[in-house]
């Protein structure tokens, strides 16, 4: 059986290899061509520009585009494979890969202790403290409505019927019609995936996903014993080929497909309508499942898209309601202690995940429930909103001026809304930076961890959890971090790597 789960025509590499536009510097000499070829190969893979485990095209169609000898393309896999970047078995042609002995980083997301804080600047993290005093008013106003709860048993396996029926209402207005019969409530949107996971994905079947995407997510995916297809995201903030992910679906044919098409984590890019569109054209035609992660979809921070400016939800575009599967979440638009999230979908669908759920967590946290439903009956939910979109604002132009002051070798797009930048590394290595930046007192997540099987090594993902002062000092102990990998000081035995086209 082949070990690749998607495909690169030869057109296609050629474009990517084309656009490095490889210059050596003033005074030494090019690279034989078929070392620069390889060189080449591999620095998409890391960037995550060709995914890993992609089929790459015969030697014969490779060496046509490029217009280079064949032997020139032999010889330059046969580098790859001698490094580990490349894979081959008769009859199945080659694949691309990452060495062994490069495991995924493995810090950089879990929180802090509290009472490190005080001493490291934490990046790891994209999420913001409590918008007060919303969170001290929600509780409160739980806590008037529980009573009449507390007579119960406490078990609402679907959510608190008033939640779910706010929750539908808001789709509703937002131009999707909705009833309270398709929405589940969740412990989180890491709660809504994982049971969407389990009721579709089993184990040893393939999810497409987008490269890069949400770290935690694709952790999840993978403990489920799904087998991850990475779509690769286009440059920038352009996001999504659609071409691209026609192709994948079709050739691969996964049951789920999950994107986050709203200020995508990590990097930020917003799909427009058209793109949006597309996708579910695409999967409805694979018979593939779209679950649509919305949990950034609220933190737009440039008013363009205030009074009705973002793109309609993804399931807007499947009227029946057979292809896509939406999650929402209160964690990263209110706070991330507030354990609240939801699945939109078809009524037969929210049956068989309530049904699942009874061996799994039982319900959500009814106070909880509660806190959420009153910010939104209230109001209390737009104005703690309109708090978080300043806040992140502020910091996202606070990092980004540091940033550019204290490393303008690195390089990324500012986005419009969400919680993070997708930077790339000024050709470090994202893993040496996390490790060199444990030592200097600022930890920051590798690219790596937002890849499938260690693809962006080039790459560091830096959230607006910080502003002011504290901003200007994170890029600081950034730049330290980038020396010590510079130089090779950062405490292994072996030299860090530079990635350069």
């Amino acid at each position: 059986m082949a070990q690749w789960t998607s495909a690169v025509g030869a057109a296609q590499l050629a474009r990517l290899l084309n656009s490095q536009q490889d210059r050596p510097a003033p005074g030494t000499r090019r690279p034989p061509a078929y070392r620069a070829l390889a060189d080449g190969i591999r620095l998409l893979v890391l960037e995550g520009r060709v995914p890993v485990a992609a089929r790459l095209p015969a030697e014969r169609e490779l060496a046509l585009s490029l217009s280079v000898s064949r032997t020139t393309v032999a010889a330059a896999y046969e580098a790859l494979r001698g490094e580990g970047f490349l894979e081959s078995r008769r009859g199945a042609g080659s694949w691309t890969a990452v060495p062994a002995g490069n495991p995924l980083p493995a810090r950089g997301l879990e929180p802090l202790p509290p009472e490190a804080l005080g001493s490291v600047i934490d990046l790891g993290c994209a999420s913001l403290p409590a918008p007060e005093p919303w969170l001290t008013r929600a509780v409160q106003g739980a806590l008037e409505e529980l009573p009449p709860y507390a007579h119960t048993h406490g078990d609402y396996p679907a959510g608190l019927p008033a939640l779910r029926a706010m929750i539908a209402e808001r789709y509703t207005a937002r131009g999707v019609p909705t009833m309270p019969e398709q929405i589940m409530v969740t412990t989180g949107a890491m709660g809504a995936i994982d049971a969407i996971c389990h009721l579709f994905g089993g184990r040893g079947e393939r999810i497409a996903v987008e490269s890069p995407s949400y770290a935690n997510i694709l952790q999840l995916m993978r403990e489920a014993g799904a087998r991850l297809v990475p779509v690769a995201m286009a440059e920038g903030l352009s996001g999504w080929d659609m071409d691209r992910w026609r192709q994948v679906l079709r050739e691969s044919a996964p049951r789920l497909a999950y994107v986050v098409a709203d200020f995508h984590n990590p990097t930020g890019a917003l799909a427009d309508e058209d793109q949006r569109r597309r996708m579910v054209d695409a999967a409805r035609s694979a018979g593939t499942v779209l679950v649509a992660d919305e949990t950034m979809g609220q933190l737009w921070l440039d008013e363009k898209y205030a009074d009705g400016g973002m793109p309609r939800p993804v399931c807007a575009f499947d009227p029946a309601g057979s292809t896509v599967i939406t999650v929402g979440s209160a964690s990263k638009a209110f706070w991330a202690g507030m354990r609240i999230g939801w699945v939109r979908a078809a009524p037969d669908v929210i049956r068989s995940l309530v049904a699942a759920r009874a061996y799994a967590d039982l319900g959500t946290p009814v106070l909880e429930q509660l806190a959420v439903n009153w910010l939104f009956s209230t109001g209390g939910w737009e104005q703690a909103l309109d708090l978080r979109r300043a806040q992140a604002r502020e910091n996202r132009d606070a990092l980004v001026a540091a940033v550019r002051r204290e490393l303008p070798d690195w390089e990324f797009e500012v986005p419009e809304g969400g919680l993070t930048l997708w930077v790339r590394a000024g050709g470090l290595s994202g893993s040496r930076l996390a490790e060199a930046g444990e030592r200097v007192g600022v930890r920051v997540p590798s690219g790596p961890r937002f890849g499938v099987d260690g693809a962006f090594e080039g790459y560091v993902r830096l959230p607006f959890t910080v502003g002011g002062a504290v901003a200007d000092e994170a890029a600081v102990r950034l730049a330290a971090a980038a020396r010590l990998v510079e130089t090779g000081a950062t405490g292994g035995a072996e030299a860090p790597r530079t990635f350069v086209a």
